[in-house]
């Protein structure tokens, strides 16, 4: 029987403190398909941030445990947060390249490997530009073409385009959409977004408060590749009535 790609068995997290400690994770379980896109939608406080670093191995659970292919031990993962986190004495090539220069990668397949991405998520003729330059939607693109260029087996995304305003965010999420498209990357989203979770992912978690447990677990039967005019379907917005009232 083959493992799936991740599986999370009953997995708690409890932050401890002088007081006794704060329960924020309980009894979470679910297996997630290389290649598949899901989302996480919950309260504030649920969660949903903790879970991720508790997939990425930053953090150790107080119960329960993760599982990447039947192993321990984590794959490649990249991580983006809300904030770009952009190193501001390299320019957005430089800032996009810091992986595969870890990695070891020959510089004319850097050089390559970058200016396609660059080309992808649209900032030609930025190349050269400081972080300090961009706009907050421009710096984020960059965090994630970073986080892409690696070609890591598990992509962990905390509300990325939390900061960003509703037009820009709109663009963004199209353009996740066709990076991922492009690769297929296993990726985890965190989102307060309903509209975004279902445009972008084949399924949704929806957490409950803290401690937070997955209350539903969706499946997005909705055809790909997705445009957002997607958004204005009955289809969509039936689903997305749905998760509301489970928030709700």
């Amino acid at each position: 029987m083959t493992e799936p790609f991740l599986k999370v068995e009953d997995l708690c997290m409890t932050f401890r403190d002088r007081k006794g400690g704060l329960d924020v994770l309980r009894g979470i379980n679910f297996e997630m398909n290389e290649q598949e896109f899901l989302c996480v939608l919950g309260p504030s406080g649920s969660g949903k941030s903790t879970l991720l670093r508790l997939i990425a191995g930053l953090l150790k659970p107080s119960a329960g445990r993760v599982r990447y292919n039947g192993s321990d031990t984590p794959p490649q993962v990249g991580l983006v947060f809300q904030q770009a986190n952009l190193m501001p004495w390299r320019t957005v090539r430089q800032n996009i390249a810091l992986p595969l220069e870890i990695m070891g990668i020959e510089k004319a397949e850097i050089e390559r490997r970058v200016a396609e991405m660059i080309t992808m998520i649209g900032l030609e003729g930025f190349s050269d530009s400081w972080p300090s330059q961009l706009s907050g939607g421009m710096a984020q693109r960059v965090a994630i073409a970073r986080a892409f260029i690696q070609k890591p087996d598990l992509l962990l995304l905390d509300e990325p385009f939390g900061s960003l305003d509703a037009l820009t965010r709109e663009r963004m999420g199209g353009e996740l959409l066709n990076l991922w498209q492009a690769q297929r990357t296993a990726v985890i989203m965190v989102t307060h977004s309903i509209s975004e979770a279902l445009l972008l992912s084949d399924r949704v978690l929806v957490f409950s408060r803290r401690p937070g447990s997955i209350a539903r677990d969706v499946s997005v039967g909705l055809m790909r590749p997705r445009k957002e005019e997607l958004r204005y379907t009955p289809e969509f917005q039936n689903l997305e009535r749905n998760l509301r009232s489970t928030l709700q």
